[in-house]
């Protein structure tokens, strides 16, 4: 019997991170439209529900019951699995996303995390990049020339970001000499990383927001001239697995930030338990990507590439050279 609870305890912990991402896209979308409205001095959603609070119940209903539409000469097969694809692959990031510090019940130690990696931090980069797959599968398949011009340009996108993505973070593995997020969170239990590395806190922060093809880098989804970009023709639920995924990305981007860079779930100043510190700086990080979002323009495709490759690239380069040279 007791060799059975270890394997209770991860079944729920992983039902529990399931149901809390399918979750979180319900709160989030009424936030961030919140959050346009104050921005942009809007009201924001105000008539379904106190505060508009029941807008993403009646989206939900929407969705659900709008029509399926699968275009004529899609490729039927590929437009189908393209939204499940991105969901899981999405879903495979939080694996190895700890949340806080363990703890007993019934001298039983409860970790906050699935699974702890030696490597976690090169399993997140490399998974990370099948996202892409799922967008390249939705434009493809649904033999739209919007839809396969936003899937091309998320390709070639997310090849200029994740490179210099990857550099940046290797400052941060000098420093905590190891690859496990658990470890690299435990190293900065009294100075956090952002004190070291505010150049690769930079350009992993830029290239999160490109990751997760949010504004100032949303031309996958560009709707002035793409329509809506690779989901063009998608519609009903596998369009929401789409914004289901996208608005994970989001959240695991700002976790992502809060562990490598601001201490994960070590506290600052006022002693709260240890997940509660870390759901705050999440909910920070969160509230930056949507206030980016209704502040700053889009870029030329022009421009996009060229801050990957000839500003975000040589500066990771840069951080990864001064940061070996001081530690030695």
């Amino acid at each position: 019997m007791e060799e059975l609870i270890p394997i209770v305890v991860l079944l729920a912990k992983l039902i529990v991170v399931i149901v809390v991402l399918l979750i979180l896209p319900i709160p989030l979308t009424w936030l961030e439209r919140k959050i346009a409205g104050h921005i942009q001095q809007r009201l924001g959603p105000m008539r379904v529900g106190w505060h508009g609070l029941l807008q993403p119940l009646a989206d939900g209903i929407k969705l659900l019951t709008k029509e399926d539409h699968i275009p004529a000469e899609a490729d039927r097969f590929l437009f189908k699995i393209a939204p499940i694809v991105a969901l899981v692959a999405t879903f495979a990031l939080f694996v190895v996303l700890p949340f806080g510090e363990s703890f007993s019940v019934f001298d039983q130690e409860i970790t906050l995390y699935l699974a702890d990696m030696n490597v976690a931090l090169l399993y997140v980069l490399a998974v990370s990049g099948l996202h892409v797959f799922a967008v390249i599968l939705g434009g493809w398949a649904s033999n739209s020339k919007y839809a396969i011009l936003g899937s091309l340009r998320t390709c070639a996108q997310m090849i200029s970001y994740e490179i210099p993505m990857g550099f940046a973070v290797v400052g941060v593995v000098m420093l905590a000499q190891s690859m496990s997020l658990v470890s690299i969170v435990e190293a900065q239990s009294e100075v956090w990383n952002i004190v070291y590395q505010p150049l690769g806190f930079t350009v992993f922060f830029i290239a999160g927001l490109a990751e997760a093809q949010r504004i100032p880098f949303d031309l996958a989804e560009a709707e002035g001239d793409l329509g809506a970009g690779y989901h063009t023709e998608y519609s009903g639920m596998r369009f929401s697995l789409f914004m289901i995924s996208e608005y994970m990305v989001v959240v695991f981007m700002a976790s992502l930030t809060v562990i490598l860079f601001f201490g994960g779930w070590n506290d600052f100043l006022v002693p709260l338990p240890s997940f509660v510190w870390f759901a705050l700086k999440v909910g920070f990080f969160i509230w930056v990507f949507m206030w980016l979002r209704f502040t700053f323009p889009r870029y030329r495709y022009d421009q996009l590439m060229s801050i990957g490759w000839k500003v975000l690239l040589p500066l990771s380069i840069a951080n990864i050279l001064v940061s070996g040279f001081i530690m030695s």
